[in-house]
């Protein structure tokens, strides 16, 4: 009975909304911890070692290049703390638990096209199409992309813009801070400057530590630099095929199974304005909700009509 399917699903749309906003997965804490103390650290190198140094102190790039650069890490601690505390589209759980013992011995289940409503029997409940169970989350997740310990949260429907605006602004702070040391290491403004600071600031020790965090905050740049770079171009190649990871290793198993995958292809800007807004391009780089859409949430199809 549809009705009643369909009656199920939408009572569980309060107990949806009351989803769990931190998960205690160790793995995910950590990550966390690390994000934090990491562009902490680069801030302070950046603020303490480069830019307030002689032959950067008292020209006009100092102040320049400190509220450029805290800008760029405002933002990406801004979409880190938006993907991270956003829903990613649970899927709502029903308040009683549903018999799914005739729709496990129908043979009307097998013939279900990929577009269909599927039925989770972890969540015990039924789920729209391209939702994911996850096992960290123990929740289903619409069109679910992979679960990321660096927010500690799935990446899903409704914060995947925060999570791919986290990776970009992620990048151009370490390219920044790349920029920044290597300019003031190779090309010092005032050498001779620097020669006398090194004796009023504690001479070779003084020196040595600048130069120790200069290379630490390097390497960072460059790991993770090259780290969110490749994340960042693979959810860029998920949005505009339209297939995530997990329907991309669906896909193949089936071509190995030599059934057919059935798969519509949306224009490349419609994809993208589905994930980062229908508003102006310009709000895709801010973590605030830009689509003119209602706000009450995705809408979903049809429930099939199963015989439970």
């Amino acid at each position: 009975m549809g009705a009643a399917v369909a009656a199920a699903a939408a009572a569980g749309g309060a107990s949806g909304s009351r989803w769990s906003r931190c998960r205690w997965d160790p793995c995910g804490l950590l990550c966390l911890l690390l994000t934090y103390l990491s562009v902490g650290y680069a801030d302070y190198v950046i603020l303490q070692h480069v830019l307030l140094q002689p032959g950067f102190r008292g020209s006009l790039w100092c102040p320049f290049h400190a509220v450029a650069f805290n800008f760029i890490i405002m933002m990406l601690l801004a979409c880190h703390s938006r993907a991270v505390f956003a829903d990613p589209g649970m899927v709502p759980l029903p308040d009683t638990a549903l018999d799914f013992s005739d729709l496990r011995s129908s043979s009307s289940a097998s013939h279900k096209n990929s577009r269909d409503w599927t039925v989770c029997n972890r969540c015990e409940t039924y789920r729209p199409p391209r939702a994911h169970h996850c096992r960290i989350c123990h929740r289903c997740v619409r069109r679910m992309d992979h679960h990321c310990p660096w927010i500690n949260n799935c990446v899903g429907e409704l914060n995947q813009k925060y999570f791919i605006q986290f990776l970009f602004y992620t990048g151009l702070a370490s390219l920044y801070a790349m920029g920044l040391v290597l300019t003031t290491w190779l090309w010092p403004a005032d050498k001779s400057s620097t020669g006398k600071s090194e004796v009023a600031e504690g001479g070779v020790s003084g020196n040595r530590s600048q130069i120790a965090h200069r290379i630490i905050l390097l390497v960072e740049s460059i790991l993770f630099g090259l780290f969110v770079t490749v994340i960042f171009y693979d959810q860029l190649v998920s949005i505009i095929t339209d297939e995530t990871p997990i329907e991309q290793l669906r896909n193949q198993l089936l071509k190995k199974a030599h059934q057919e995958v059935l798969h519509t292809r949306k224009p490349k800007i419609a994809l993208l304005r589905e994930v980062f807004g229908r508003g102006f391009m310009i709000c895709w780089f801010f973590p605030c909700n830009c689509s003119y859409s209602s706000a009450s949430g995705p809408s979903y199809s049809y429930l099939p009509n199963y015989d439970v």
